[in-house]
């Protein structure tokens, strides 16, 4: 039921719960996604029920107008990554939402959280939220990591479905110009109108790509900006969407799952996820 089966509509929304100052808010946040998607809710605890988190949970819950009716609360008590996905898995969860620090510290970059294994290892799509708000707001500025591959057109395509039920007007597809790439090209010494040319002529091509990948996707009414940007790999994007002050960044699911290695010798996701500049959404193309 999973395999092939895309990645969007968001039928099935799932929220992780743990037990933070921010669980409210993150449930609050639920509330509305699941209004938006007209989705079926999950909630997945992974470790003991007690009457205390019980009530607290409940508490929450009923305060945000969810109830036996219209959500699902699993308890279980294991390993936390491995039950959350176990749990998504059986319910055919579509869309996983888990809270996430906006940085994270050294000690956790290398050892890793849970929020950070879960996006690697998930058969679904993933948001990460860094500023849930018990008074949530609609995404209003998205921006889609437009890098050259064959997952890319579904992450478009579902930043577009995202951005229609938001009512967002315009998506900014951005995609990254690899300088190791294009250093490579201009090698033997050149003055700087030539390299300024060089670089120009990437951008032109790399642009040409997606506007030809644009023709294929259906664009929903929605205006599609396109922007290549010239830097290192990876951290480039997160810096970006800083600075156009975007509330969601839509990025693809990496290829396989991270290793130390990936951690160590970073992964572009790993520059992301480890200095993320806002909520994200990490969109898996379950046809692969």
């Amino acid at each position: 039921m999973i395999k092939g089966k895309s990645s969007y509509p968001f039928e099935t929304i799932a929220l992780a719960v743990a037990f933070s100052p921010r669980l409210e808010a993150l449930i609050a946040e639920t509330k509305r996604l699941s209004e938006l998607f007209g989705a079926k809710t999950v909630f997945i605890h992974a470790g003991k029920r007690t009457s205390v988190k019980e009530k607290q949970l409940n508490s929450y819950l009923l305060n945000s107008g969810f109830n036996d009716s219209n959500c699902i609360v699993h308890w279980q008590d294991g390993n936390a990554v491995d039950t959350i996905l176990a749990v998504c898995k059986k319910h055919v969860v579509d869309l996983l939402l888990i809270g996430a620090l906006e940085k994270e510290n050294m000690l956790k970059y290398y050892i890793g959280s849970i929020s950070r294994e879960i996006s690697r290892r998930a058969k679904c799509s993933v948001m990460m939220i860094t500023d849930p708000k018990i008074n949530p707001e609609p995404f209003k500025n998205i921006v889609v990591n437009g890098h050259d591959h064959s997952k890319t057109i579904h992450t478009i395509q579902t930043a577009l479905y995202f951005a229609e039920k938001e009512s967002v007007n315009e998506i900014m597809i951005v995609d990254e110009l690899e300088v190791p790439a294009m250093s490579m090209s201009i090698a033997d010494p050149v003055d700087e109108p030539q390299a300024m040319k060089i670089q120009s002529h990437f951008e032109y091509e790399e642009k040409s790509k997606l506007t030809s990948l644009m023709k294929s996707i259906d664009n929903r009414n929605i205006q599609l900006k396109l922007k290549t940007i010239s830097a290192r790999s990876g951290d480039t994007i997160g810096q970006f969407t800083q600075s156009v002050k975007a509330d969601l960044l839509v990025v693809n699911s990496p290829d396989h799952h991270l290793t130390i290695f990936d951690r160590i010798f970073s992964h572009d996701l790993e520059y992301v996820l480890a200095d993320m500049p806002c909520t994200m959404l990490i969109v898996h193309s379950r046809v692969f």
